[in-house]
């Protein structure tokens, strides 16, 4: 059971995909600006990751590596993780127009994130069995929620902040980026994967 949560808060804290690898920041930046479309991007994301996890590590130890077809493991796990989100797009356009409404685009590039395929691609690396699997995805998804939330947080307090005009907007938003990783580099060290 301590593996797991050392798993766990490893793939949330230690090596956080968007501020300590810097994957996944086209939707860090786009929907961190706000704080009600964050949280619902990082529940998309963390569903999305779980169940391409899930699927991708099946789909390479019952189909890829017995047949030895290990070689289109990026292929298929493009193929799946497209349909996932897809499906997602489908459900949430139909269900909940408002919250499509907010992720507008972003949604779509949910398939083409590269935390997205990161994290089934780094579970067949590294070997994990199926539960360290959907640990480390759920873990994963948790740690972008975070990190977009803690931003979108950050950005909505920075509107009322005195910031200098040339650095309204953007630029800002690369400082305490940039800052927030520094924060999450105080983690590394203290649990490695």
């Amino acid at each position: 059971m301590k593996d797991y949560f050392i798993l766990f808060m490893s793939a949330v804290l230690v090596n956080n995909f968007v501020l300590t690898r810097f994957l996944g920041l086209c939707i860090f930046f786009g929907v961190s600006k706000n704080l009600d479309a964050s949280i619902g991007m990082g529940m998309a994301v963390t569903s999305v990751i779980t169940l391409s996890s899930i699927l991708s590590w099946v789909v390479y130890h019952f189909v890829l590596a017995p047949f030895h077809v290990t070689f289109l493991t990026t292929l298929i796990f493009v193929l799946l993780i497209a349909s996932f989100v897809q499906l997602l797009e489908m459900i949430i356009k139909k269900y909940l127009p408002t919250l499509y409404g907010m992720w507008g685009i972003y949604l779509l590039l949910i398939a083409t994130n590269c935390v997205v395929l990161g994290v089934p691609l780094l579970n067949v690396e590294s070997n994990y069995t199926f539960l360290k699997s959907i640990v480390f995805a759920v873990g994963s998804g948790m740690g972008f929620a975070l990190a977009i939330t803690l931003m979108a947080s950050l950005r909505e307090k920075l509107r009322y902040a005195d910031v200098p005009e040339s650095l309204q907007g953007t630029g800002v938003a690369f400082i305490v980026a940039g800052m927030l990783a520094l924060a999450f580099l105080g983690f590394s060290g203290m649990i490695s994967i």
